[in-house]
């Protein structure tokens, strides 16, 4: 089920889905731990001897943000119960605190009769995802439930507002039970008679439902605060309520709406520049992409936790190529801390020899992976390439816009120096990349979108070491980028396709390979006992020969080769790019009224379409459309040409949730979300796209009277 108005801090970020059900809570990092393990936390009303929880028939739902903020803006109503809620919820912008206001209005007006009506909020944590050894009790200091294990603690309490009840802290009834144990369901069933069994407490694998009472006049109303305070110790978590008491509900809550309000929006838009729903979803996807970055500096892909039943893991990593494309959308909206932390992270978790491994935990671990050590008897490094090259590219967006040299200078050696250096020799007899993965993370050979990352990343790092005084290396640099794109334009250019491939693999020239010594196979002893009785050796593994003589082409048309002129490698306007894009586009888009563009053809990755490959070669991504926006955006020399782009963000616009909330993909028939939500990558591509369209725009305008002042962005 997909995720929705997302609300964090960076320490704290709480996951909603469509029904308005609590799904993911991730605490002390965004992206772990998720103390739900994906599970239901359910929000119900009882009233007049009936218990509706929000997920069940009757309830009509709206979620969205208040406008430029990420303070959620939610409406239910029930007309069988006759209640209408207004709900607001936030995670305080400084402290792990969540917080949520319930505003509950009478629909009925039986006059003269005040309505009963309680408010049940379930919790089901498995803390540290693991409900063995967890605790849930009653507070008595607090007036409010702790659930902790370990070195995590959590606080939920409640306070009722309004005439009469005003002051009254702490929760009304609650329950502590178990769940999922010898047949129990948990303590959510205890609420359905509208009365908790307030018993104190449970440790294992327990739950807890708290619950708050209102009298709601007749067409009146009566509004209810909950909230929930993360710490390291019990000590903490009773200070962080005190905090919430003494600064009051209204105070946390508006200086959180003041701050995002301004974080959101450093460059003002002149009315009119662009649509209505293309700039609300350019200001929604810059703080939905907050939330998921970890104030440490992770970058996270995705925190739908869903995913893990499709797949058996999750998206809650930072791949490198993924943070560095999000830190480029960074960099243009000019959040210089955040794409510092994120390079900083970088410099702790690449290889010691200059590169980066599959994927990361948000705590700098290695993130598990499908990439071997080994295949076909070779020993082989078990990367994206691209990703290192991006992550360096990047940077140089980032100097290049913030000039901040005494934050480079600590990162030279170990982000542009050693990493151009491993890039320049990790390369075959004919001045390619070696074989990696590819971006999807698919197929292993050497890929169009990794060869135009790489010489990208080289002139980045030349122009790195000409500014630090490195002349020798720069020179060295340049000369290595340059052959480069002559062997891609030698290799993987198809004149008779007129369109470069998506991947060639390498041939392997076993002469020079073995007149080198570096033929394939298993070398040493082969793993039996050896003459003398000695005890057998381990073999010893070869790594792929440098040597090739040729490649086999995948002419396969693949939305990942945009890459050839969004890195710098080559022009936009290069015929040979413009005809790339032309193919792309005839080739993947989706011919169905949703519209879209696919990653490739055929593909398989939560494939709908089987049949009519033609008209739907895949599911439509949001990243793979912008694309062509930002092609069409590169090229263009009028503000016409310009204008061509707006089409594919309206696109984009019109995918999105009410929230702004935007998946990995798309449903080819019905444009419903496939695959997690939100995706960061999605977001971060609108905000690319829309920055470079508005700069694109300024810089027409003030070309409109200098002719031939135009200029491309790239070296061929």
């Amino acid at each position: 089920m997909p995720r929705d108005i997302p609300v964090g801090n960076g320490d704290l970020l709480i996951n909603f889905d469509e029904f308005y059900r609590v799904r993911d809570v991730y605490y002390p990092c965004v992206g772990r731990y998720n103390h739900t393990g994906g599970h239901v936390q359910r929000f119900g009303v009882w009233a007049d001897g009936e218990l509706s929880w929000i997920e069940q028939p009757g309830w009509k739902r709206r979620l969205r943000y208040r406008p430029g903020t990420l303070v959620t803006d939610v409406h239910l109503v029930h007309e069988g119960l006759g209640l209408e809620l207004f709900c607001e919820d936030a995670v305080d912008f400084h402290e792990p605190v969540y917080l949520r206001r319930i505003r509950v209005k009478d629909r009925r007006g039986v006059v003269g009769q005040a309505r009963d009506v309680r408010l049940f909020y379930h919790v089901d944590f498995s803390i540290k995802e693991s409900p063995v050894g967890d605790t849930a009790d009653f507070d008595p200091e607090t007036a409010g439930l702790v659930l902790y294990k370990d070195d995590s603690y959590f606080l939920v309490n409640g306070q009722v507002e309004g005439d009469g009840q005003a002051g009254k802290c702490g929760i009304d009834h609650w329950s502590i039970g178990t769940k999922r144990v010898g047949g129990a369901e948990g303590t959510w069933r205890d609420a359905e008679d509208g009365v908790l069994g307030r018993n104190a407490i449970s440790q294992g694998s327990v739950d807890a439902t708290v619950g708050v009472n209102l009298k709601v006049p007749p067409k009146g109303e009566a509004s209810a605060v909950l909230w929930m305070a993360c710490g390291d110790s019990y000590e903490r978590v009773r200070e962080l309520n005190k905090v919430i008491t003494s600064k009051g509900f209204d105070k946390l809550m508006s200086r959180t709406e003041a701050y995002w309000k301004l974080w959101a929006r450093k460059d003002r838009i002149q009315p009119g520049v662009l649509s209505d729903g293309v700039r609300e979803l350019f200001i929604k996807s810059q703080l939905i992409l907050r939330t998921q970055v970890d104030n440490r500096g992770a970058i996270i892909a995705a925190t739908d936790s869903d995913i893990s039943h499709f797949a058996g893991d999750h998206y809650s990593y930072c791949w490198p190529r993924d943070g560095a494309l999000v830190a480029q959308a960074l960099i243009l909206t000019y959040q210089s801390e955040l794409s510092r932390s994120f390079f900083r992270y970088c410099a702790r978790v690449i290889h010691k020899n200059g590169y980066f491994l599959h994927k990361y935990t948000p705590t700098g671990q290695l993130g598990s992976s499908w990439h071997p050590w080994t295949m076909q008897g070779r020993s082989v490094l078990p990367i994206q390439q691209d990703e290192t090259a991006l992550v360096l590219w990047a940077l140089r967006q980032h100097f290049e816009t913030f000039k901040d040299v005494e934050f480079i200078k600590p990162l030279y050696n170990t982000l542009v120096a050693q990493p151009a250096t491993w890039m320049m020799g990790f390369v075959d007899s004919n001045g390619l990349p070696r074989s990696s993965w590819d971006l999807w993370e698919e197929r292993r050979g050497v890929h169009t979108f990794t060869v135009a990352a790489t010489i990208g990343a080289l002139h980045a790092a030349a122009l790195f070491a000409r500014d630090f005084g490195d002349i020798e290396r720069q020179v060295t640099l340049e000369a290595g980028a340059e052959r480069m794109r002559d062997a891609m334009l030698r290799h993987l250019w198809n004149p008779e396709a007129n369109c470069f491939a998506r991947m060639a693999t390498p041939i392997e020239d076993t002469e020079l390979a073995a007149a080198a010594g570096t033929a394939g196979g298993n070398g040493g002893a082969g793993g039996v006992g050896a003459a003398d009785g000695r005890a057998p050796q381990a073999p010893v593994i070869k790594g792929e020969s440098p040597f090739v003589k040729g490649y086999r082409l995948d002419m396969t048309r693949d939305s990942a080769n945009y890459a050839l002129f969004a890195f710098g490698a080559f022009r936009p306007g290069n015929p040979m790019v413009r005809a790339e894009m032309e193919s792309l586009h005839k080739r993947l888009w989706v011919k169905t009224d949703i519209g879209g563009c696919a990653r490739y053809e055929r593909d398989y990755y939560h494939m709908v379409e089987r049949d009519n490959i033609e008209g739907v070669p895949g599911n439509p991504w949001v990243i793979c459309t912008l694309w062509h926006a930002q092609h069409r955006i590169a090229i263009a020399r009028t503000l016409e040409e310009l204008s061509g782009a707006m089409p594919l963000l309206e696109w984009a616009a019109a995918r999105a949730r009410e929230s702004g909330v935007l998946a990995e993909q798309y449903h080819p028939y019905t444009g419903e979300q496939v695959s997690v939500s939100p995706l960061t990558w999605s977001h971060a591509t609108v905000v690319t796209t829309v920055v470079q369209y508005l700069r694109k725009r300024e810089q027409l305008l003030h070309e409109a009277n200098s002719p031939g002042s135009f200029e491309e962005i790239g070296t061929a």
